[in-house]
């Protein structure tokens, strides 16, 4: 069938639109990479804008010598996978019996939960609470604490309802299946794009955290990987800013270039492992997040 001229125009017209959105999500991520092995003179003066001039990697050989780098990428990695699966083990059961419609009092339930989206107890009730429970300064702390996000729960009950059909579930109960084996033979094979979801969010979520490790770790030995970057940053600033003091003007610039290289390259390092890791999620996640974001 032969596009109409308003058709064609609307095709055009979308694709130049995508186009425009792909430059301006892309243009930042080549830009980071490319200061992040450029002389910092040429970033700092703006005649680096796309590709690299004067390729470096002091930046990142500054960063990677660093062994407190390698203790935070085991330690991160260690949070990212424990709690990820503390968080899919807690999420996905709860919102699937959720999306039951005979389950008593389910309305009631949600209700609860969705209450704790707009109101918490509060910074120093959750630290009381937690050094109560003996978590200060262990490594649970970034695993057990957050172990349910109300509003991934609710994404993930949107996808039961909307895409476990019923007669499946009363085809498996006339075969004389219980609960727990429809679940987790029936229902879990068949939620793959949820569970990817479910696991993108919580990962991100667990590799980029630092505040939770600020407030409740001392032990440098349990410090993730954010902390750390968090740290070799405050501590090049303020080594430029310090400089002022007695040291020559060209020994001052130096060290600000330093601070600016480093800055950079530390973005691609705590970056890169999810850049690497999305690809691979890609296709579950679209169709997960776009059945899952339906209203139910």
């Amino acid at each position: 069938m032969k596009s109409s001229f308003g058709d064609q125009v609307f095709e055009w017209s979308n694709r130049f639109i995508l186009f425009l959105v792909t430059l301006v999500v892309l243009y930042p991520l080549v830009y980071v990479v490319s200061a992040s092995i450029s002389d910092p003179q040429y970033v700092n003066t703006g005649q680096m804008w796309l590709w690299p001039i004067d390729i470096t990697l002091d930046g990142y050989r500054r960063v990677l010598d660093n062994p407190d780098i390698w203790i935070g990428y085991r330690n991160t990695i260690i949070y990212t996978l424990l709690g990820t699966s503390l968080n899919l083990l807690l999420t996905i059961p709860c919102a699937y019996a959720l999306a039951r419609k005979d389950l008593y009092g389910r309305n009631v339930i949600s209700g609860i939960f969705l209450l704790t989206m707009f109101f918490n107890g509060g910074l120093i009730p959750t630290y009381l609470i937690i050094k109560n429970l003996n978590l200060l300064d262990t490594p649970w702390v970034l695993i057990v604490v957050g172990g349910a996000s109300v509003w991934n729960l609710i994404v993930a009950r949107t996808f039961f309802q909307n895409t476990i059909p019923r007669e499946l579930e009363e085809a498996a109960e006339v075969d004389g299946c219980s609960h727990f084996s429809l679940f987790l033979r029936i229902i879990i094979p068949i939620s793959g794009p949820i569970i990817a979801v479910m696991a993108l969010f919580y990962g991100v979520g667990h590799w980029n955290q630092y505040f939770n490790a600020l407030m409740y770790l001392q032990d440098r030995s349990l410090f993730p990987l954010q902390l750390f970057l968090r740290e070799i940053l405050i501590v090049n600033e303020m080594n430029a800013n310090m400089m002022m003091d007695g040291e020559s003007m060209a020994a001052m610039a130096e060290q600000a270039k330093i601070a600016d290289i480093i800055k950079y390259a530390v973005i691609i390092i705590s970056a890169l492992p999810l850049l690497i890791l999305y690809p691979f999620l890609q296709r579950f996640f679209i169709k997960g997040i776009l059945i899952g974001s339906i209203k139910g």
